[in-house]
C-alpha cells in the first residue's frame, strides 16, 4: 500500500448513521445507507486513499466503526479500514461503561480490527457535557489505552491547559494522536513535547486558520498525520459540502505548499506515520 492514509474519519456516521439500523424489521434503510458507504469508499480508493481509521464517538458509532473495519479486511476495491472505540467529550455525561465493555468484547475477537481508544478528550467550546464529566471520561479512556496497549485519539478544543493536566496525571500513552489540530505553534510544541503525533484536517485550507497553518509549518514531518474528519470540515474547494475521505489529497496538497515539499512526500511520510501511530499491519 503506497497511497494516502486518512487517519481520522467518521464514515459510519456520515453515510450510515441511524439509517444503518433502521426500524426493526425494515432492512431497506440499512441497505441504502450501506450502498452509499460503499460508493464513498470506492471514491476514496479512486482518489488514492488506501487506508483509513474509522473513529467511534460512543458505543453505537464505535460498533459501526468496527463493522466497517471488518467488512473491508481483504477487500481490494475499497480502502482497508481499522476502528477506534471511544466516547467523545460531547457525550461524556453518559459515562464510559458501555464503551469500555464494547472495547473488551471487540478486542476479544483478536482480529486486529480495533487499533485505538477514542476519540476522547476535552471540548470547552461547546460544553455539551460538564467539564468535570469530560475530564473523568478522558482520564478513564487514557487508562484503557494504557491497559490494552492501544493508540489514544485525542480531541481538544479551547481546553489546552486542562487537557495537558489530565495527560500529565494519567501518563501519555506510547502512541497518541492529537486529531484535527486547531491550535497554533505554541500548542503544537506542547503536543510534540508530550510525544504525540499531530493530525491536520481540512481546516488547514481555510482562509481564517493562519495559526493552524503556522502549526503545520512547525510540525516535523516525522510527527505529522493528515485526516478528513469526514463527514465534517470539507477542505477547500469543497468547503460547505459533506466531507469524505476522497478529499484527503487536498489536505495533503495544502500542507505540501506550506512546507515547500512535494505532495508525494506528504503522502508517503504521513501514511508511514499513521501506520506507526496505529500499529497497523500495512
Amino acid at each position: 500500500m503506497e497511497g494516502w492514509f486518512d487517519s481520522h474519519c467518521h464514515v459510519q456516521e456520515g453515510f450510515l448513521g441511524a439509517a444503518a439500523e433502521g426500524p426493526r424489521g425494515d432492512e431497506s434503510a440499512g441497505e441504502s445507507a450501506g450502498a452509499e458507504l460503499v460508493l464513498v469508499l470506492e471514491r476514496a480508493r479512486e482518489a488514492g486513499v488506501d487506508r483509513l481509521v474509522c473513529i467511534g464517538t460512543g458505543a453505537a458509532t464505535s460498533r459501526q466503526a468496527v463493522a466497517v473495519a471488518r467488512a473491508t479486511a481483504g477487500e481490494g476495491t475499497v480502502p482497508r479500514a481499522w476502528a477506534s472505540i471511544g466516547l467523545h467529550p460531547h457525550e461524556a455525561s453518559e459515562g464510559v461503561d458501555d464503551m469500555a465493555a464494547l472495547l473488551v468484547d471487540e478486542l476479544a475477537a483478536a482480529d486486529g480490527a480495533v487499533v485505538a481508544v477514542g476519540e476522547c478528550g476535552l471540548d470547552y467550546y461547546y460544553e455539551h457535557s460538564p467539564r468535570a464529566a469530560q475530564r473523568d471520561a478522558f482520564a478513564a479512556q487514557i487508562a484503557l489505552a494504557h491497559a490494552h496497549g492501544l493508540a489514544l485519539v485525542i480531541h481538544a478544543r479551547d481546553a489546552w491547559d486542562d487537557l495537558f493536566d489530565v495527560l500529565a496525571a494519567e501518563g501519555v500513552p506510547e502512541r497518541a494522536v492529537l486529531h484535527c489540530f486547531t491550535g497554533g505553534p505554541d500548542e503544537v510544541e506542547r503536543c510534540l513535547g508530550a510525544g504525540m503525533f499531530v493530525s491536520f484536517s481540512g481546516i488547514v485550507t481555510f482562509k481564517n486558520a493562519p495559526d493552524v497553518r503556522a502549526a503545520a509549518a512547525a510540525c516535523p514531518l516525522e510527527r505529522l498525520l493528515v485526516e478528513t474528519d469526514s463527514p465534517f470540515l470539507a477542505p477547500v474547494p469543497y468547503r460547505g459540502r459533506t466531507n469524505e475521505p476522497s478529499y484527503l489529497p487536498h489536505v495533503g496538497a495544502a500542507i505540501a505548499a506550506i512546507k515547500n515539499c512535494t505532495v508525494d512526500e506528504i503522502m508517503e511520510r504521513s501514511a508511514a506515520n499513521a501506520a506507526l501511530a496505529f500499529s497497523t499491519d500495512s
